[in-house]
C-alpha cells in the first residue's frame, strides 16, 4: 500500500512538472508572438505614415501600444500617432495624444521632444493675433518650459527663436489696441497698453513706437516731465530712430520745418548733380 501510494506520488509529480513545462513553452510563444504583433503593427503604422494615411498610421500605432503596454515600442507607438496627426495639421488630436504621453510615460529619455512638439502645434495654429490668443499663450508658456528646463537641446535654440516672434505677436497687439485708445482720446488705456510694451516686450522691434506713443500722450494732455523722461528713455536708446525725431519735434516746433527745409534742399542738390550729369552726356 505504502509502495502503492509513493507510486501515485511520483506519477502526480510527473504529471505536474509536464504541464508545468508546457505552460511556460506556451508562455514563451505567447509572448514571441505578442511582440511579433507589436513590431507587425508598428510597421504597419510606419508604412501608412509614409503613404500619407495619417488616420490609418495613427490606428496602428495606437493599437502597437496597446497589444504590448510594457515593451519598449509602446512610448514610441505612442510617440508616433502624435507626430502622425500633426504632419497633416491634425493639431487637435496631436496635442491630446503628446499630452497624454506626458501623463503616461513622465520619464521618457524622449520628453524634450514631446514638450517642444507641443509647443510647435500651438504655434502652427496662430492665424490672427487677435483671434488666437489662447494658441498664442499655450504656445509661448511650453516654449518657455522647453527652454528653463531643456536649456542645452536644439529643441531650446528653436524656442527661443520662436518665443521672440510670439512677443513681437502680443507687442503688436498691445500697440494696436494702444493706438485705436488714443485716438479715441482714451488717453489712461492707451498709456497703460503703451506701457504693457516696454515693460514685457522691450525687445521687441515696437518698442521705440511704444516709448514715443507715451511721449506723445502725456504731452498731449499735458504732464511735461512725464512725457520728457520718456522722450530721454527714447533718446538714449534709439537716438537714430525716426521714434525720436518724431518726439523730439513735439518739444521743439522748428524742428519739423528744419528738417522738412533740409530735406527739400537736399533733394534740390540731387535734381542739379542729375541735370549736369546729364549735360555732360549731351
Amino acid at each position: 500500500m505504502t509502495s502503492m501510494r509513493a507510486i501515485l506520488f511520483l506519477i502526480i509529480i510527473v504529471i505536474f512538472n509536464a504541464c508545468s513545462k508546457d505552460e511556460v513553452k506556451k508562455s514563451i510563444v505567447k509572448e514571441k508572438s505578442l511582440d511579433l504583433q507589436v513590431q507587425e503593427a508598428y510597421k504597419e503604422g510606419m508604412e501608412a505614415l509614409e503613404g500619407n494615411d495619417v488616420i490609418y498610421a495613427a490606428k496602428k500605432f495606437n493599437e502597437a501600444e496597446t497589444l504590448f503596454p510594457q515593451s519598449e515600442w509602446a512610448p514610441k507607438s505612442a510617440l508616433m500617432a502624435a507626430y502622425s496627426y500633426y504632419v497633416q495639421d491634425y493639431y487637435s488630436d496631436a496635442i491630446a495624444e503628446l499630452i497624454r504621453f506626458i501623463s503616461v510615460y513622465p520619464s521618457h529619455k524622449d520628453l524634450d521632444y514631446v514638450h517642444y512638439l507641443l509647443g510647435v502645434c500651438y504655434f502652427e495654429q496662430i492665424v490672427d493675433e487677435k483671434k488666437d490668443l489662447q494658441s498664442i499663450k499655450n504656445a509661448k508658456t511650453k516654449f518657455l518650459f522647453v527652454l528653463n528646463k531643456y536649456p542645452k537641446t536644439e529643441y531650446a535654440l528653436d524656442a527661443e527663436f520662436k518665443l521672440n516672434l510670439i512677443n513681437d505677436i502680443l507687442a503688436s497687439k498691445e500697440m494696436y489696441i494702444g493706438r485705436y485708445y488714443f485716438e479715441k482720446k482714451k488717453w489712461i488705456a492707451a498709456i497703460r497698453r503703451f506701457r504693457t510694451v516696454i515693460d514685457e516686450y522691450d525687445t521687441t522691434v515696437y518698442t521705440p513706437e511704444a516709448l514715443h506713443r507715451l511721449v506723445e500722450v502725456h504731452y498731449t494732455i499735458g504732464l511735461i516731465d512725464e512725457a520728457e523722461k520718456y522722450a530721454q528713455l527714447l533718446g538714449y536708446n534709439y537716438a537714430s530712430s525716426e521714434w525720436y525725431e518724431n518726439s523730439y519735434s513735439l518739444f521743439n516746433k522748428t524742428y519739423e520745418k528744419k528738417r522738412k527745409s533740409k530735406l527739400e534742399n537736399t533733394k534740390k542738390k540731387s535734381r542739379n548733380i542729375i541735370k549736369k550729369f546729364k549735360s555732360l552726356l549731351e
